[in-house]
C-alpha cells in the first residue's frame, strides 16, 4: 500500500502550486483545489499508517480502496503536470523563475490554447476527481474499514541507516572454501589434465555465489583464462554466451555486446577460444537443465586442467552438470549456531564478542528463526541498527516477534520472503519506491548506480530537503542506504571506494517484483507474460525482458500506453513492433538503451519525441539512431540525455533550450551547439572532444553547476589554455575532472590551476598532475 501513500505525496505538493495564486485560476476552481486536497490529506495520513502493514495482514477491502486511491492520485497528478507544462513552458529551473514566466505568459495572451483549453481541462480533472473522492470517502465509512492490522505482530520502528555494507563476508564457509580448492587443485599446485566439474547446490540464501565467488578469487591466477557467468531464471542464452566471451578475454571481445551472432556462431567462437587454454569458467545459477547443456557444448573438454563451477537450486540441474566419475556435487548446509552468532554481532556489533548482557538472549532467539540462512541472518541484523546505533532491547523483541515461526528447513524460500518483507515495510517511505523501481531491471542484471540514481530523480522520487545538497548528492544517499540495509548488493567497486554498479539478490528481485506487480507499480512484460497485455491495470511503468522473435509481430495497445510514466526495453528490437512514441502522453523515462547492438537493431523511430512534454530521461545509449529531432527542444523538463555509443554526430542546436538539463552522456565525436553556456542547470558533462566544439571552452565558464567535466583535449590550440583554466576556475563545485590529451595544458594547470575544494577525482591523461597546485584557491 505504500505506493499509494507514495503516490499522493506529489501530487498533494502540485495542487499546492495551484493554490499560490500565480496561475490566475477561477474562484470556483481554486476551491474546487482546496476541497480536493483536503480530502487528499486525509486519505494520506491513513494511508501512511497502512503502508506500514503488509497487504497479507490487511482486510481486502482496504486493499481494494487503497488502489483506488492511487489511480486517483496518479490521474490527478498527471492532469497538474499536463496544466502545468502548458501554462508554463517549463523551462526554469527554480520555483520563482516559473511563477515569473507564468503570470509574464498570462498577461501576454488570453486565448492561447494554455488558458483557455489548459484550464478547462483542469477544471473538468479537478470534478472529477472530487466526485471520486467523495465517493472513496464514503466508501470507507459504509464498510468501516479498519485500517489496522489483522495480525498480533508488532509493527517495526522505521530505521534511516543501517550500519555494515561488507555482506559478503565468509563466515563460516572459509574451512568449505578450502576443501573445495583442495578438490579442484591439489596441494602441490597440480590438477589432474582432464576438465573437472564442481556443482554446488542449495535453495537461495545459503551462500552460493558467495562461497564460489571466494573460491574462484583465490585460485583464479593459476589459469590462463577465467570467467564468472551470471545466468539466472530467464537467460538470454545468446547474451549468456556473449558475457562467457567479454569474461574470458575482454580485449579480444571488448565490443562482442555489440554484435550479431546466432547461438551456433558463439558456440563456435567459445570452443575454438578455449582449445590451447587451461580455463576456469564459473556458470552462477542455473535453473534448468536444457541451459546447462547449452552452455556445456561452449566449453571445450581439452586435458589442459581446466575447471568448471556451476551452482544451482535444483538438484537434478547439478547431477546434469556432472560429465565424469571425478565430478563432484557440494550440497551447501546452513551455518552452525556459532558461526551463525560471529555473523549476526558482526555485522550489528563490529565484534561477535560485544554483544551486552542484556540482549544476548533475544539475540539467541532470533537466530534460531534464521536457521543458519545468511541472507536472512544479514538482512535481520541491518533492522537492528539505526543511525550507526544499536536499537534498544525492546525493538528487538519486536523484531523477533514479526519473525513469525522463522525459517524452517521445509520452505526456506517462503520463509526468506516473509523475512525481507519486513527489511522492506521497515524501510523510510522515500526508500519505497526506489527499491520498487529496481524490478525494472531483468534479472542479474548489471546495474549502474549513476543512471539509477538519475531514473529516480526523473521520477519524482527524489525531494531536495531545505540545504543546498543537489538531488543526485541526495540520491547517493538513498543509494548508499539501500546498500546500508544489504537489499542491494556492490558488483563494481572503484579505486576511491565508490560502488559503480550493483545487482540485486535473486530473493529480493522477486519480493518486490511481487510487491511491485500487487501495487501496480511496474509491469514487466516477457514472452510468457505478453498475451496479458491488453488486461492489465493502467500500466504506470513497463519495461520489457528478453522478447523473442515469435512475439514481436503484437500491436501494443496505445490507450494502454497512454498513463505509462517509464517505458523501458531490455531485449533486441525491431522497429515493426516497439510502439509508437505517440501513444504516451505521460512519459517521464524513455531508456530504449537496452535494445541490443547498433548493428542488431533495425532503426529505432524517435520522431515523435519532441511532442513527450513530461519527459525527463532520454536514454538512448547504444541504439540505432543516427540523428535527433529538431524539435528536442520542446523537452523543457528534460533534465537526463544519454546519447553514447549512438550514430548522433550533432546535436540540434535546439537542446540549448533544456534549461532543467543536469546531466549530458556525448561520444567525443558529437558536435555540440553553440549556446551550451545557457544550459546553466548541467551537473554532468561527459564526454566533450573540444575541437570539435572550441566554443565550449569559454562557456565551460557560465556552467557553474557542474560537477563531472570529462574533455579531449587533442589538437587544440595552445591560445586556448588560458581561457579553458580561467572557465575552470568559475566551476567551484567541480568534484570530478577527466582531461585526455592534455599535454601542454596539463603542465599549465599545475602552475596556475587551483582546484575547487570539492574535487573528488582528477584524471590527466599524458600528463598526470600530481598536486603542484596553489595552497588555496583564487576565489576565496
Amino acid at each position: 500500500m505504500e505506493a499509494a501513500a507514495g503516490a499522493l505525496s506529489p501530487v498533494l505538493r502540485k495542487l499546492g502550486e495551484l493554490l499560490a495564486g500565480e496561475y490566475n485560476l477561477e474562484k470556483r476552481v481554486k476551491k474546487g483545489v482546496q476541497s480536493l486536497r483536503t480530502e487528499l490529506e486525509m486519505m494520506h495520513a491513513v494511508l501512511r499508517e497502512v503502508g506500514k502493514v503488509p497487504p497479507d495482514q490487511l482486510q481486502e477491502p482496504v486493499r481494494i480502496w487503497a488502489g483506488k486511491v492511487r489511480d486517483l492520485s496518479c490521474d490527478m497528478e498527471d492532469a497538474v503536470d499536463d496544466f502545468l507544462a502548458r501554462v508554463g513552458d517549463g523551462s526554469a529551473s527554480k520555483p520563482t523563475d516559473m511563477r515569473s514566466r507564468v503570470n509574464k505568459f498570462l498577461k501576454k495572451t488570453t486565448t492561447l490554447f494554455g488558458k483557455g483549453k489548459a484550464l478547462h481541462q483542469i477544471c473538468d480533472a479537478i470534478k472529477e476527481a472530487q466526485d471520486l473522492a467523495k465517493e472513496l470517502a464514503e466508501l470507507r465509512k459504509k464498510y468501516e474499514l479498519d485500517m489496522r492490522s489483522t495480525s498480533n505482530c508488532a509493527t517495526i520502528d522505521p530505521l534511516v541507516l543501517a550500519l555494515h555494507k561488507d555482506v559478503g563476508e565468509l563466515v563460516g564457509l572459509d574451512h568449505t572454501r578450502d576443501e573445495l580448492i583442495k578438490t579442484l587443485i591439489c596441494a602441490d599446485g597440480s590438477s589432474k589434465e582432464q576438465l573437472k566439474t564442481i556443482s554446488i547446490v542449495g535453495v537461495g540464501g545459503l551462500g552460493k555465489t558467495t562461497l564460489t565467488k571466494a573460491v574462484y578469487e583465490k585460485i583464479k591466477t593459476q589459469f590462463d583464462c577465467v570467467a564468472f557467468v551470471p545466468v539466472g531464471q530467464n537467460p538470454d542464452i545468446k547474451k549468456v554466451f556473449k558475457d562467457l566471451l567479454y569474461g574470458l578475454d575482454n580485449e579480444k571481445f571488448s565490443d562482442i555486446h555489440n554484435t550479431t551472432r546466432d547461438e551456433n556462431l558463439l558456440i563456435k567462437q567459445i570452443s575454438d577460444y578455449l582449445v590451447h587454454k587451461r580455463y576456469l569458467i564459473v556458470i552462477d545459477d542455473i535453473w534448468e537443465e536444457e541451459i546447462w547443456r547449452c552452455i556445456d557444448c561452449a566449453l571445450y573438454k581439452n586435458k589442459l586442467h581446466s575447471r568448471v563451477i556451476t551452482t544451482t537450486r535444483n538438484v537434478s540441474v547439478s547431477k546434469a552438470c556432472l560429465s565424469s566419475s571425478d565430478d563432484t556435487i557440494h550440497k551447501m548446509k546452513p551455518l552452525s549456531d556459532e558461526d551463525s552468532q560471529i555473523l549476526f554481532h558482526r555485522r550489528i556489533f563490529r565484534s561477535e564478542e560485544k554483544c551486552p548482557e542484556d540482549l544476548q538472549v533475544v539475540s539467541r532467539d532470533i537466530l534460531k528463526k534464521c536457521g543458519g540462512v545468511p541472507l536472512a541472518i544479514i538482512t535481520i541484523a541491518s533492522l537492528l541498527v539505526s543511525n550507526q546505533r544499536v536499537k534498544p532491547n525492546h525493538d528487538w523483541m519486536d523484531v523477533y516477534n514479526s519473525m513469525g515461526h522463522g525459517v524452517t528447513q521445509s520452505d526456506i524460500a517462503k520463509d526468506m520472503n516473509r523475512i525481507l518483507s519486513l527489511s522492506y515495510y521497515d524501510l523510510p517511505s522515500y526508500l519505497k519506491p526506489c527499491l520498487l523501481y529496481l524490478s525494472i531491471f531483468p534479472e542479474d542484471f548489471e546495474i549502474e548506480r549513476d543512471f539509477l540514481i538519475w531514473r529516480w530523480l526523473a521520477e519524482g522520487f527524489i525531494q531536495r530537503d531545505k540545504g543546498e545538497t543537489s538531488l543526485f548528492e541526495i540520491g547517493e544517499t538513498y543509494f548508499n542506504e539501500l546498500m546500508n540495509r544489504s537489499l542491494i548488493q556492490p558488483a563494481k567497486i572503484n579505486e576511491e571506494g565508490t560502488v559503480v554498479t550493483c545487482r540485486i539478490h535473486d530473493m529480493v528481485l522477486d519480493l518486490i517484483c511481487s510487491l511491485s506487480s500487487e501495487e501496480n507499480f511496474t509491469s514487466i512484460l516477457d514472452n510468457a507474460e505478453w498475451h496479458a497485455l491488453n488486461l492489465q491495470r493502467k500500466l504506470r511503468r513497463l519495461s520489457l525482458h528478453n522478447i523473442k522473435a515469435k512475439v514481436q509481430n503484437h500491436q501494443f495497445d496505445s490507450t494502454s500506453l497512454s498513463k505509462v510514466r517509464t517505458f523501458a526495453v531490455f531485449s533486441p528490437v525491431t522497429c515493426d513492433w516497439l510502439p509508437s512514441l505517440s501513444s504516451f502522453q505521460f512519459l517521464r523515462v524513455l531508456d530504449l538503451g537496452n535494445c541490443g547492438s547498433r548493428k542488431s537493431s533495425s532503426g529505432i523511430s524517435i520522431k515523435y519525441v519532441g511532442n513527450l512534454i513530461h519527459l525527463r530521461y532520454l536514454g538512448l545509449r547504444s541504439a540505432d539512431i543516427d540523428e535527433l529531432p529538431m524539435d528536442i527542444g520542446n523537452l523543457h523538463l528534460l533534465q537526463i540525455m544519454d546519447i553514447l555509443n549512438t550514430g548522433i554526430e550533432e546535436l540540434p542546436a535546439s537542446v540549448v533550450q533544456l534549461r532543467n538539463l543536469i546531466c549530458l552522456y556525448v561520444d567525443s565525436r558529437v558536435r555540440l551547439p553553440k549556446g551550451m553556456g545557457n544550459l546553466t542547470s548541467l551537473e554532468v558533462l561527459d564526454y566533450v572532444r573540444v575541437s570539435s566544439s572550441p566554443h565550449i571552452v569559454k562557456e565551460l565558464s557560465h556552467l557553474t553547476e557542474v560537477r563531472t567535466l570529462e574533455i579531449d583535449w587533442a589538437n587544440m590550440d595552445e591560445d586556448l589554455i588560458d581561457v579553458l583554466i580561467k572557465s575552470l576556475g568559475n566551476l567551484h563545485k567541480l568534484q570530478n575532472l577527466c582531461i585526455d590529451n592534455g599535454g601542454r595544458l596539463t603542465d599549465r594547470m599545475s602552475e596556475s590551476w587551483v582546484p575547487p575544494p570539492n574535487l573528488r577525482s582528477r584524471d590527466f591523461q599524458s600528463g598526470l598532475i600530481q598536486g603542484r597546485f596553489p595552497s588555496s584557491p583564487p576565489w576565496k
